[in-house]
């Protein structure tokens, strides 16, 4: 890929610019002036079904200035802005130098808003009808693509509605998870295991939550469980919020509670990853949305 980031591009691109608006100009001049060569009536002599002819006529001049005066707009255009590769323009005009300008200006305009609330108690902030509001404004431009408008999620992305949560749920620790992001990572262990190995292991996990399992199997994947899996999510299966390793006891399946979907998780693993938000919407919207979700979950209990 680097090839296609060379310097050669850029000025490829300027010259097959300029070549081709000369190229254009010189055939509007051609054909507004010139006749086809050795015609002597009406028509060039291309007829299309039967009787449908071409005349042999310049192109008409208000066509001709049309075209022209749309080439003179395009060569104004590329003088003041980016367009033919190296050259910048001399406006010297960005794209994301006019994104900072419109951020600034909304800063100066609602950076007030938010600050109003950034020195308050997130628990204060979760239970303030205003901070709700632009809460869930932020909530809604920037995380319901992964966890949905109503915050319940879907298969992958937690549900923030239940009270359970993989790195905890107390103010502080939603506000570090949107400010710094998460990786989680599930290790894949089919290798290790072996098809059979996994499938025991899988109907333990079913066991350590009640749910329908194969008793054989999950007496038998115990062991292999305590070998390759408590190191993260513990010896009864609880989790391990440090790690982001979720509860396995509970009823709450980010994956898909199917047999297929855990043996599936446990063959090839799971990479999760949530982005980081402080460097883009900056503390103090990172501060009303974490009190927004905290208040998503706050009278919630886990289910079990």
């Amino acid at each position: 890929m680097s090839d296609f980031t060379s310097g050669f591009w850029e000025i490829y691109i300027g010259v097959i610019t300029i070549v081709s608006i000369i190229a254009c100009l010189v055939l509007l001049m051609a054909m507004s002036s010139r006749r086809v060569a050795g015609g002597t009536s009406q028509t060039t002599g291309h007829t299309w079904d039967e009787d449908l002819g071409e005349y042999n006529n310049p192109l008409p001049r208000w066509w001709m200035w049309l075209f022209i005066i749309t080439i003179v707009f395009g060569l104004a255009y590329l003088v003041l802005y980016p367009g033919l590769g190296l050259y910048r323009g001399t406006l010297n005009w960005t794209s994301t130098g006019e994104y900072q300008e419109e951020i600034k200006l909304a800063d100066a305009q609602y950076g007030p808003l938010f600050q109003k609330f950034s020195g308050r108690d997130i628990k204060a902030v979760a239970n303030d009808p205003e901070a709700r509001a632009i809460g869930q404004k932020l909530f809604l431009n920037h995380c319901a693509q992964c966890h949905a408008s109503d915050g319940a999620g879907s298969r992958g992305f937690p549900n923030l509605t239940d009270g359970d949560w993989l790195y905890g749920g107390d103010p502080e620790t939603i506000k570090t998870t949107i400010a710094n992001g998460r990786n989680g990572v599930m290790p894949a262990l089919g290798p290790s295991l072996g098809a059979e190995g996994t499938r025991d292991v899988a109907h333990y996990v079913f066991s350590l939550s009640g749910h329908t399992h194969d008793a054989t199997r999950a007496v038998r994947g115990q062991e292999k469980f305590k070998s390759n899996c408590a190191a993260c999510h513990g010896a009864e299966g609880k989790g391990n919020p440090q790690l982001g390793a979720p509860n396995l006891s509970d009823k709450i399946w980010l994956h898909g509670s199917s047999e297929d979907q855990v043996i599936a998780t446990i063959t090839s693993g799971r990479t999760s990853m949530m982005p980081a938000h402080k460097d883009f919407l900056g503390d103090a919207k990172v501060h009303i949305l974490a009190a927004y979700v905290y208040g998503l979950a706050g009278s919630a209990t886990p289910k079990r």
